[in-house]
């Protein structure tokens, strides 16, 4: 391990010890301590160390009269790494297949090369700088840290080219062909189909949605919405909308923003509804997933009495906006497609969204149709966090 491989090395292992604990290294760590920051680090990474390793990198890092040097392995970088840059969570075989470089060690030390020699600088400036000028330099650089780096940039798509999609940064999930290969029917929309799935932990079925359409998500805070042209779910689960994801597996937190049939009332008398539901998990072995939205649009059988209220799902838009910990969810509809925004709901959850989906879907139902869902529009944009 080279010289500055050597400092990149101590100060991802300080990094990683401040977010395990909260707190700032301080001196070697106990054998309680150890087998906790691999804990943490398995839970968050799904990669394994062995705290005994854990325990020798701190005496190596705190204890200047150590005469053993360490060196660690790549693959133990990588997952130092990963777990400081809140990386996917993988699985050894997995890392092994798809990312066998170790790219998060290497990212991690580009950085701390990059930002090194501009702490010396700084540092080691004359005397005759110190000053107001100073502190002006200074101030303007500690605001600059704090604002996201892609705060204010954002993607959009309109879906005028689908046929190779993946340029776009998209990626497809659980890929149906028969399906997928229809996601044009209708020029300049993005047709999918609410085939057989759910993201909605169920004992007797595989959580697994078809033909689920991925980007990462590069904010800590955001604005996501995306149109649908004519989308009118009439049978049991059939629905389409927005999914924020944790990981790309469907076992972690999750929220579902979406346009929904409901027939379901508790054995109670009512109405087929057309309804905007948001859903949120805490993911595989928390319990059920929680409805913290359920606003009706329209009653069905209200059409044959008034048609013209169809219309009102002829444009419809959900949008998701994050600040914090803070979710705000979204709906508009209508006749035309400039219809404005009005609030569902708004709730804390604590959840930082690395991906977040488009979909459609009809459960685990075999006995409910499939119909197409079209997407007109998809944006997402950094915002700044409070």
């Amino acid at each position: 391990m080279t010289d500055s491989d050597s400092r990149a090395f101590a100060a991802l292992f300080k990094d990683a010890y401040l977010k395990c604990f909260g707190q700032a290294l301080g001196g070697p760590v106990s054998e309680t301590e150890s087998k906790l920051f691999c804990n943490k680090v398995l839970d968050r990474t799904g990669l394994s160390i062995g705290w005994k390793s854990i325990k020798n990198y701190s005496f190596f890092i705190t204890d200047s009269k150590t005469v053993r040097a360490e060196n660690p392995s790549a693959a133990t970088l990588d997952t130092l790494a990963r777990y400081v840059l809140e990386a996917p969570y993988t699985t050894e075989i997995q890392r092994k297949n798809d990312e066998s470089h170790y790219p998060y060690w290497f990212l991690y030390r580009e950085k701390f090369i990059r930002a090194a020699p501009k702490a010396i600088v700084q540092s080691w400036r004359p005397v005759i700088l110190m000053g107001s000028g100073i502190i002006a330099v200074i101030t303007t650089f500690i605001f600059w840290l704090s604002i996201p780096p892609e705060t204010g940039t954002e993607f959009s798509d309109n879906f005028k080219q689908v046929s190779d999609i993946a340029k776009n940064g998209w990626s497809v999930k659980n890929k149906a062909a028969v399906y997928w290969d229809k996601n044009g029917v209708t020029p300049g929309q993005l047709t999918l189909y609410t085939l057989k799935g759910d993201n909605w932990p169920d004992p007797a079925n595989k959580q697994n949605i078809q033909n689920l359409l991925l980007r990462p998500i590069t904010y800590d805070c955001f604005t996501a919405e995306v149109h649908l042209n004519n989308f009118i779910p009439r049978q049991e689960w059939q629905q389409a909308g927005i999914l924020l994801l944790e990981d790309t597996t469907l076992t972690g937190k999750s929220i579902r923003l979406s346009i929904a049939f409901n027939d379901n009332f508790g054995g109670y008398p009512s109405h087929n509804e057309v309804l905007i539901q948001a859903i949120t998990c805490l993911g595989n072995g928390f319990g059920k997933p929680e409805e913290i939205a359920h606003k009706r649009i329209l009653y069905l059988d209200s059409i044959s009495k008034n048609p013209d209220l169809i219309r009102n799902l002829e444009n419809t838009a959900l949008r998701i906006e994050k600040r914090g910990r803070r979710f705000r969810f979204l709906y508009a509809g209508g006749i035309g497609d400039n219809t404005p925004f009005k609030e569902v709901v708004s709730q804390d959850f604590d959840m930082q969204p690395k991906y977040i989906g488009i979909f459609a879907i009809k459960g685990f139902k075999d006995s409910t149709a499939i119909i197409p869902a079209h997407f007109t529009f998809f944006r997402i944009a950094g915002t700044i966090c409070p």
